[in-house]
């Protein structure tokens, strides 16, 4: 299969309101009027981003897990999207990558965003995560993650590069929009691949603002989706494999990569 549907969920979130979070997401998910084999929620979709780590901060057998899981199976969909995750006395914003069989992986936010002091309230992973699904090979990732392109590197080797698509989740404030606009642009170009970027919109607990400005950009640093800044819209796109498969071949960048080791 070389196609993908993806649906990106661009939505405000209530404030440390687990509840709330999940009923509105809960509606919006199953109002999806197509068939689709990715959602795409953005970053603690579940409580906004808080730093309120002991209060709200759930087991992985907690409710927001076992809520991604009932909903992908009911959609047959993957749902994605991070949770802020207590494990073996640590704190983690944690991806997690839930498939309609129950199967799911998990990625750990590598990059924590000290202008917040999110160091000091989360544990920063150290694993790189690709998972494949229906022919694809995706890199999912979260939001400050973003800033850091050695972390996103696309290697070829083997014949084959690291993968076909980026993920970013994110709650990153509208004051720094032009900077994301440009970097998951930048991130599709230099990577040869589809990049999915998914942010909030609305007004935190911090009284910080969120244009949304969530986008699917091609393997040429193109946009392909129409979601609009600062609305709260749900969008699903197709994705083609043979398309960028056919670019990497007719533009060969990966010929003249740098050999380095992170």
């Amino acid at each position: 299969m070389s196609d993908i549907r993806i649906t990106t969920v661009q939505t405000k979130l209530f404030w440390q309101d687990r509840a709330a979070n999940l009923q509105a997401l809960g509606e919006k998910i199953r109002s999806i009027p197509v068939a689709t084999d990715i959602i795409v929620l953005p970053e603690l979709f579940s409580t906004g981003f808080s730093m309120a780590t002991a209060q709200l901060a759930e087991e992985m057998a907690g409710p927001s897990v076992e809520w991604m899981e009932q909903l992908s199976a009911e959609k047959n969909a993957v749902i994605t999207g991070s949770l802020m995750i207590q494990e073996q006395g640590h704190f983690y914003n944690r991806l997690i990558w839930m498939q309609p069989d129950g199967v799911f992986y998990q990625y750990d936010k590598r990059h924590l965003f000290r202008m917040a002091n999110e160091q000091h309230y989360y544990t920063a992973g150290e694993t790189k995560l690709i998972v494949h699904w229906k022919g694809w090979k995706i890199c999912p990732q979260i939001c400050y993650d973003l800033r850091f392109p050695v972390w996103s590197r696309n290697t070829y080797k083997n014949e084959a590069y690291d993968y076909d698509c980026l993920i970013y989740v994110a709650n990153w404030p509208e004051k720094r929009s032009f900077a994301w606009r440009s970097l998951i642009a930048a991130r599709a170009i230099e990577n040869q691949a589809y990049v999915i970027a998914v942010n909030r919109v609305g007004i935190d607990g911090n009284d910080i603002h969120y244009s949304g400005d969530s986008a699917i950009i091609d393997f040429k640093g193109e946009r392909i989706s129409k979601t609009e800044r600062f609305g709260d819209k749900t969008e699903t796109t197709q994705l083609s494999l043979n398309d960028l498969n056919a670019y990497r071949k007719s533009f060969p960048v990966y010929l003249d990569q740098d050999e380095f080791k992170l």
